[in-house]
């Protein structure tokens, strides 16, 4: 499938659907700019010394950490809310919060992105262009840990990686694709990038679904 393919076809999952798409995003903006100050702006002494200070706080980095940690799982419900779009299982705003409802899935996202954290760091301590391949061969780890919940952190990982061979600078294509769209969103002041992330989020998950999840699984098994 073309480029302008998989983007057509995610502008006809969001039609009808923009209002949902936009409010998720927004919310996820919201909780994610926001809450970490709740905890910070006491732990730096005050509103004013948070503004005013030189450097964090340990504990306010600590926590604002901590916080970054567990925030996780929500940016991940919100790549799967966007595959179920896809899928045409339209899907509720609420869904995004799933993921909190069950501690053990919850706790192998939160362990999924810390161990590919941890692998891109050294990666990109090699060379910058060793670490953007790897990047984008662990793309599809989330949608696959979706897909397939059984699998372990480095079973997900491991697939993302297999099934990516021959798609890597498709999907880095696929990506550089909306840089027209981005600095218009810069224009809009940031505004324009409430419908530019659903728009987004929707095309990697097209990309997804019609590359790398099992109803295709003969591309990739002809590649081993």
């Amino acid at each position: 499938m073309k480029i302008g393919t998989i983007k057509k076809e995610a502008l006809h999952a969001l039609r009808g659907n923009w209002g949902p798409a936009v409010l998720v995003t927004f919310i996820v903006f919201v909780i994610s700019a926001f809450v970490p100050l709740v905890f910070e702006v006491p732990l730096s002494g005050g509103f004013e010394a948070w503004v005013l200070q030189d450097a964090t706080p340990l504990g306010a980095t600590i926590v604002s950490t901590l916080i970054s940690v567990l925030l996780v799982p929500l940016s991940i419900a919100v790549l799967w809310y966007f595959l179920d779009l896809v899928r045409g299982k339209l899907p509720k705003v609420a869904d995004i919060f799933l993921p909190y409802k069950d501690l053990g899935l919850g706790l192998k996202i939160i362990g999924t992105s810390i161990m590919q954290s941890i692998f891109l760091f050294l990666w990109f301590l090699l060379l910058f262009i060793p670490g953007i391949i790897k990047s984008l061969s662990y793309s599809q780890t989330y949608y696959l840990l979706k897909d397939h919940p059984e699998y372990s952190v480095f079973e997900a990982i491991t697939e993302s990686r297999k099934r990516m061979v021959g798609f890597k600078w498709k999907y880095f294509l696929l990506y550089l694709s909306f840089i027209g769209w981005g600095l218009l969103s810069i224009l809009t002041l940031g505004i324009g990038f409430l419908w530019l992330a659903p728009y987004i989020s929707t095309t990697l998950a097209v990309f997804y679904d019609n590359h790398i999840s099992d109803k295709n699984k003969h591309n990739f098994m002809d590649k081993k």
